[in-house]
């Protein structure tokens, strides 16, 4: 399973988790050229800072273009009901 669809089911199955929170944020820094504290990814278990490593070389080759529109959607969500917080 690649990177992208894994962040896209993490986010999607717990949009409140630290995790998703941190990783929606890489996703929409991304996307939208924003900046992101990479202080963030320290503070991240092993597990999911691997996934965002992962998440880096995958958006780097760009090669999931599909993929990264519906991470980058669920992203945005998880950012919008976060900030409502």
């Amino acid at each position: 399973m690649i990177a992208i669809k894994k962040a896209r089911k993490l986010i999607a199955a717990d949009p409140k988790s630290p995790s998703s929170i941190t990783l929606s944020n890489l996703v929409y820094s991304l996307e939208s050229d924003q900046h992101f504290n990479l202080s963030e990814l320290y503070a991240l278990d092993i597990k999911s800072f691997s996934l965002a490593m992962e998440i880096l070389q995958e958006w780097r080759l760009d090669r999931y273009y599909a993929g990264k529109s519906k991470l980058f959607d669920i992203s945005y969500q998880t950012k919008v009901l976060n900030s409502s917080i």
